[in-house]
């Protein structure tokens, strides 16, 4: 497993459009991905499941991935949260 934390930085958050990007993201690979806020975890593979999280700019969230593709994996999600976020 591999879990690495990330922190928000836009002012808008996951709304739809990066919420769209990031299951599309982790449909690619094999592996599990989970995010979670405080008490709060949800599956990374509905954009439903990431609206309703609610996840804010500011807000701290982990992100597990779980699978045989985990290494690789974690490396688009690095990406995704700390440049293609920001631009979406």
């Amino acid at each position: 497993m591999i879990s690495k934390t990330y922190i928000i930085k836009g002012a808008d958050g996951i709304h739809a459009r990066p919420a769209t990007a990031l299951v599309r993201l982790v449909k690619q690979y094999k592996s599990s991905f989970m995010m979670k806020k405080g008490d709060k975890s949800i599956a990374l593979n509905s954009m439903l499941n990431i609206l309703s999280f609610g996840a804010v700019g500011g807000d701290s969230v982990t992100i597990d991935i779980v699978g045989e593709d985990e290494t690789e994996a974690s490396k688009a999600i690095e990406l995704f949260f700390t440049e293609v976020l920001n631009k979406l």
